[in-house]
């Protein structure tokens, strides 16, 4: 879960590195570095903390000269975040430097073979066995050393590697974890994200796993594990600079909450087609459909709680029974997975290391897979029999938002896509549906207008709470474990979510004077149970916040604060009542002074188990 970058060129590399590697700082800001060739001398320099102490250490790039080189921003695995332990790492012979993005899982047996024949090392990292490995295996060739050493790894790892032996040249490598090459014209670039290189060149290629590349002014070549060469497409980004840029928000994440009606119209309108939902690339035919007797939804994270909405529009429109698996213990479950389950996999980045495990391990039992990513390219998109991008546009922000909501509206497409197809719904109940569907983006901004006085006012009355608990029902609940997860996230605040109906089996205990209880009310199928639950609550002392219909007297009548939704419909609701919730979490984060794109502890995309 860290961000690496390299350049070679005609241009001073240095700064180049440092503004790709502060696009790439959300995937990693414990420490940072870089190394630039010049003179037949490798100069690396690294710190602990931010890049703006990098940039501050290397006069923003004029104290490293040189035209080729590569950076890192770390999220610490093995280690500490120190100097030491801060990439890229060197050789014992100065000859070579390396960054690297992952994880080796077998390095302390590496180490202590190395260590044995004589190697020193100068951190507590996986990484560093990577560059003695490499000086080990180095005969004269670098693409030899860099493939025989790769060999040797178990894990995963994108690999950027310099060698003084060859000035202009940087050395790449990839293997379950992501990989970006940038073409220019006199310069050619890597990066483990788009959103590094996209202010340098719009045309890139994705490494697949077990590739190699050499990168140099003159071009890029791409090779196997043999060696041989390997042709690549080039694809062309077609999103702007400006949409990896914050646009005059305060915080990455505020301008992504507040592009989520634009980001689900994209998602949503050109799926629909004369009154049906139709997805470019994907068709599951009548007999295929027939062959599968139930669904299972696998993800991490923010994307497994869209899972958990799902699950319920899947069932309740397509009348088929859905799970829903988290990633990180699916790959371990020896699971019930055969030909007759559709598989569905929800990743942002489409490199989450536990969704790819999980996703191997069902196809390896004959599971039809469908992707649902935003990532072009992706590991995840590359593995699956159909794909279904939420284009959703860059999402830098740790804590996904916009993510989120389009993983859900693609959810609900599918399930009204599948009850087409499978007849589960008369004819009238489909179109109700598209309709539904269709009015996603204007309520999730009606939500925006009508709460976004209200919530910074709610946000100094909860800032300074210890915990928050947030309780629903059916899609109230669903969408109550996202909310609290945004809110622990990014304020550091615990806050949980619990199933309304299962507070008096033994979390009401918990509940006392002053406690704060957000109470989730927009299924009106339970809306009187939930009242029940939020009348518990406040006989206990809570002060409660309930998130429900402008119009819902009942509900508003027992709450302490509200924030007001408009109407909708209840098997689609998630995808609006979440975004007021996003924001409660942001404003209390702000209150309370958090590094809101950056939470400690966390990165953005989870490539290591």
């Amino acid at each position: 879960m860290c961000g690496i970058i390299g350049y070679t060129g005609t241009e001073q590399a240095a700064p180049i590195l440092l503004d790709g590697l502060r696009k790439l700082e959300y995937r990693g800001y414990d420490s940072a570095g870089i190394a630039v060739l010049y003179d037949n001398a490798l100069t690396v320099c690294k710190i602990t903390g931010r890049i703006a102490n990098l940039s501050e250490k290397t006069e923003d790039g004029k104290a490293t000269p040189g035209q080729v080189g590569i950076g890192h921003t770390r999220w610490a695995t093995h280690g500490a975040p120190t100097d030491e332990n801060a990439h890229p790492h060197k050789s014992n012979d100065g000859r070579f430097a390396v960054v690297h993005n992952g994880i080796i899982e077998n390095y302390q047996a590496l180490r202590a073979e190395l260590v044995e024949k004589g190697y020193t090392f100068e951190s507590e990292t996986d990484t560093e066995v990577v560059v003695h490995l490499i000086e080990m295996y180095y005969e004269g060739d670098v693409k030899n050393a860099v493939i025989r050493a790769s060999a040797r790894l178990r894990g995963s790892w994108a690999l950027g590697v310099l060698c003084t032996d060859c000035p202009d040249t940087v050395y790449v490598a990839r293997e379950a974890s992501p990989l970006i090459l940038g073409a220019g014209v006199g310069e050619n670039y890597f990066a483990s994200d788009i959103t590094a290189l996209v202010s340098y060149t719009r045309n890139v290629m994705y490494l697949d796993d077990g590739e190699f590349a050499a990168v140099s002014p003159a071009g890029i070549t791409i090779f196997d594990g043999t060696g041989r060469p390997v042709e690549k497409k080039l694809h062309r980004i077609t999103w702007d600079v400006a949409a990896a840029e914050k646009g005059g928000y305060e915080h990455f994440m505020l301008k992504e909450m507040m592009e989520q009606p634009r980001a689900t119209e994209a998602t949503i309108s050109p799926r629909i087609r004369d009154g049906e939902v139709f997805f470019e690339g994907f068709a599951l035919g009548e007999e295929e459909l027939r062959s599968i007797d139930k669904i299972v939804i696998t993800a991490c994270g923010s994307a497994y709680y869209a899972g958990c909405a799902g699950k319920i529009a899947i069932e309740r429109l397509c009348r088929i029974p859905v799970s829903v698996e988290l990633a990180s213990e699916l790959r371990y479950a020896d699971p019930l997975i055969d030909e007759h389950t559709l598989l569905v996999v929800l990743s942002q980045s489409g490199e989450t290391a536990d969704t790819i495990a999980a996703m191997k391990e069902c196809k390896a039992r004959g599971a039809r897979t469908v992707a649902v990513v935003n990532v072009v390219g992706s590991t995840v998109a590359a593995l699956a029999d159909h794909v279904i991008y939420t284009w959703a546009g860059p999402e830098i922000a740790v804590a996904t938002t916009k993510g989120y909501t389009t993983q859900l509206s693609v959810l609900y497409l599918l399930a009204t896509y599948l009850a087409g197809k499978k007849g589960s719904v008369p004819r009238e109940r489909y179109d109700a549906c598209v309709a539904a569907i269709r009015s996603i983006p204007k309520l999730i901004q009606e939500a925006i207008d009508l709460n976004a006085a209200a919530l910074p006012r709610l946000a100094r009355k909860y800032c300074d709470h210890a915990s928050m608990f947030y309780i629903g029902r059916n899609t109230d609940y669903a969408v109550s474990l996202e909310g609290a997860l945004k809110m622990k996230e990014i304020s550091y605040i615990h806050a949980e979510s619990y199933a309304a109906g299962e507070l008096k089996h033994g979390t009401i205990a918990l509940i006392e004077e002053g406690q704060p209880v957000v109470a989730l009310c927009c299924n009106e199928d339970v809306t009187e149970k939930t009242v029940s639950n939020i009348v518990e609550c406040k006989a206990r002392g809570a002060e409660v916040l309930a998130v429900t219909f402008r119009d819902n007297g009942r509900v508003i009548s027992q709450a302490d604060d509200v924030i007001a939704l408009p109407r909708m419909e209840t098997v689609f609701s998630p995808a609006v009542e979440i975004v007021p919730l996003q924001m409660l979490a942001y404003y209390v984060a702000r209150e309370r002074g958090c590094d809101i794109d950056k939470p400690k502890n966390l990165a953005k995309s989870v490539t290591v188990e």
